[in-house]
């Protein structure tokens, strides 16, 4: 695990988008150049030996750990976007936010039954994009190797919702309790 202190580089922003949320800001740890390949470099060596073949990351900030992951892996990157952002034919799961409801796509050829995949993502709060992305997967026939997250909202005990259908790895850099 990495001594980088990523908690110091990522802000609290109260009552954003709505009352009553506190959105944490991680712009400074990505703009922040140590940071931000710490944090690559963290999750990229805790999965180097699970011979992930991609990486899957939901729009929008799980691109920006997602794709140099998948970069620092030699594996190809899948976007999973919101709906209708993608030319072709898709797959799609709806799920549940901390503070609404969305569904993602990807393209339906995304993915091989060959395929090792890895979810990447900025956060997990509730774990319902992780679970909705891990059922993307699950459709394409390919395997799902494990989760990693910079920063886990343990407060709102994600991990035993994820555990309810999924039994793979689930790694984060920072928890907030």
């Amino acid at each position: 695990m990495s001594s980088f202190d990523f908690e110091s580089l990522i802000y609290n922003i109260k009552d954003y988008p709505e009352p009553g949320v506190v959105f944490k800001d991680i712009t400074p740890l990505i703009g922040n150049p140590e940071g931000f390949a710490a944090a690559v470099d963290a999750i990229a060596d805790h999965f180097a030996d699970k011979h992930i073949t991609k990486v899957i990351g939901a729009e929008a900030r799980g691109f920006l750990l997602g794709a140099p992951v998948a970069y620092k892996l030699h594996a190809g990157f899948v976007p999973a976007r919101k709906p209708g952002k993608l030319p072709r034919e898709v797959l799609r799961e709806a799920y549940d936010l901390e503070y609404g409801s969305n569904e993602l796509e990807i393209h339906k050829d995304a993915l091989t039954k060959d395929d090792r995949v890895l979810i990447v993502d900025d956060l997990v709060a509730t774990g319902g994009t992780a679970v909705a992305t891990a059922h993307l997967i699950e459709k394409t026939g390919a395997q799902l190797v494990g989760f990693a997250f910079l920063l886990e909202l343990a407060f709102l005990n994600p991990r035993s919702i994820i555990k309810q259908e999924f039994t793979q790895e689930m790694f984060t850099l920072v928890q907030v309790k």
